[in-house]
């Protein structure tokens, strides 16, 4: 026992010297901050009455600065804002820059048509001031109903069965103020697949406002959706349909979680967050109830329910009056970046389809050349004026200067490459030739052809895929790229270029 409480005397009594050096050492800064603090005094009434007070303003000062930083540093951070606030305008899209490009890609020899359309579809639109509005939401949450609740003259296709909106239907519609609108009845988001469609993702750009339609609480595929849709920076109004169905307790404690739920924070908001207003709407239609007969008896009756959308126009008019400058401009902006999204993808479309024509090229250039050379990857490869020239022509189709040493130590690399390759890219080349009987001695050279233009074809892909992915020339990646590419699917690609080596020794020589 004596044994076992050993150790522990032993920790107090490190601890008691530990605590009576550290009280000594407090006594001891202490004593010399008082010595320090009345030399300091002693000196300042010393000295003359200017110095003094410029000296305690000078230490109040450098005090307050320092402090100032502490509280910075150190003070809580506030949790990001999850109110609604008004749309903020976008910095403006310059449209003559969008059409300079437009041009020049018609110049090119790109299909810009799509494009042109969509810019005189936004434009006939802004001519007539009419407001987009697009309604979403999945089937059977009664869009198409909500939208003959607001136009009683409209028909759209409606179904108890769900699904029955099967392309994009609009209605024109003038509101209570005067403002002249076009509704959109946008298909029902689990119909079409998975979240949004692409088409529908364009309608909500070219829309001022978009209506997402419910008829309970958001499932997780349903707030994924309304995410989508707030990531476009537009206004959103969540309207929850098919009220008639619950009692008033259960619509408040619904309508209480549906606003938590569009106050949580969201990942894709940047900047202020948009501002997203939640209805309770009912958009009618025919409700089958029992009802008690005076014998005693039961019957089933079908009942007209009267349409409740008061609050939803109420909320797209107040969008209309407080923010209809600011939806233009988020409008503007938005389909001037759908329609660039479209040029980036039909430019890097074209780009993608010249540098293959570019590999061809310069493959059967290459071909030709090495019908005459005894092996391949020679300096046709390495310094040679194809694949300097190669590399050239397709840095100027993806406007990314390259260096003429980054040119330079991509050929040195492939030539590496290349020279562990020649003895299987000959083997298979050859193997492919035994398909053409009766070449004698003309095997050899149309050999040395079939392996050049399987060298600069994965040249030229290897080049393009590094300027395309990376907008700038990257040798080694490239080079990596290229002795990938040269060995897959190695046999088919040597009868090719086999064949094509084949057509080119027909062709008279001043024809190649």
């Amino acid at each position: 026992m004596r044994q076992s409480l050993q150790p522990a005397k032993l920790v107090r009594v490190g601890l008691a010297l530990a605590v009576t050096l550290l009280t000594l050492l407090l006594l001891w800064v202490l004593l010399v901050l008082t010595d320090t603090l009345f030399d300091v005094w002693a000196r300042l009434r010393e000295g003359p009455a200017w110095f003094f007070y410029f000296y305690a303003g000078g230490f109040l000062a450098i005090s307050g600065a320092g402090g100032f930083a502490l509280w910075r540093l150190l003070r809580p951070r506030s949790g990001r804002r999850t109110q609604t606030a008004r749309p903020q305008a976008p910095p403006q899209v310059d449209r003559k820059k969008l059409e300079q490009r437009l041009e020049q890609g018609a110049a090119a020899g790109m299909d810009i048509a799509a494009m042109r359309r969509e810019l005189a579809l936004f434009q006939k639109n802004k001519d007539a001031g009419r407001i987009h509005v697009a309604f979403f939401g999945e089937i059977s949450s009664g869009k198409s109903s909500l939208i003959k609740a607001l136009l009683p003259e409209a028909k759209p296709a409606i179904s108890v069965t769900g699904g029955t909106t099967r392309q994009i239907a609009t209605y024109n519609w003038r509101s209570g103020g005067g403002d002249e609108l076009v509704l959109a009845d946008m298909p029902g988001t689990n119909e079409v697949g998975a979240g949004l469609d692409e088409t529908a993702r364009e309608e909500a750009v070219r829309a001022h406002l978009v209506v997402y339609v419910c008829d309970g609480d958001l499932s997780r595929t349903q707030f994924a959706d309304l995410g989508s849709l707030l990531a476009l920076g537009k206004p959103v109004i969540v309207a929850l349909n098919k009220t008639d169905r619950y009692r008033g307790s259960e619509l408040e404690l619904l309508l209480k979680r549906l606003r938590e739920r569009l106050q949580e924070p969201r990942s894709e908001g940047k900047g202020e967050p948009v501002r997203v207003d939640l209805v309770a709407v009912q958009a009618g239609g025919k409700r089958e109830v029992l009802r008690v007969l005076p014998d005693g008896s039961e019957e089933r009756v079908v009942r007209e329910m009267p349409p409740r959308v008061d609050e939803l126009r109420t909320v797209l008019q107040r969008h209309l009056d407080e923010d209809l400058e600011v939806l233009e401009k988020l409008r503007d902006t938005s389909v001037f970046v759908l329609v660039a999204k479209r040029l980036d993808e039909a430019e890097l479309a074209h780009c993608r389809e010249r540098a293959e024509e570019l590999t061809r090229s310069y493959s059967r250039k290459a071909m030709v050349g090495a019908m005459a050379a005894i092996t391949p990857g020679s300096d046709l490869v390495i310094q040679g004026y194809l694949g300097v020239s190669l590399v050239k022509e397709l840095a100027n189709l993806y406007e990314v200067p390259v260096r003429r040493m980054d040119t330079d130590l991509l050929l040195e690399l492939v030539q590496k490459r290349v020279a562990r390759s020649t003895t299987i890219m000959l083997a298979v080349a050859g193997n492919a030739l035994k398909a053409f009987p009766g070449l004698g001695t003309l095997a050899g050279g149309i050999t040395h052809a079939a392996a050049y233009g399987m060298i600069f074809d994965a040249l030229g892909k290897a080049v393009a895929r590094s300027l395309e992915s990376r907008g700038a020339l990257r040798p080694a990646q490239a080079a990596q790229v290229f002795e990938e590419g040269l060995s897959e699917d190695l046999e088919a690609r040597a009868r090719r270029f086999a064949r094509l080596a084949l057509d080119i020794r027909k062709q008279p020589e001043a024809e190649r």
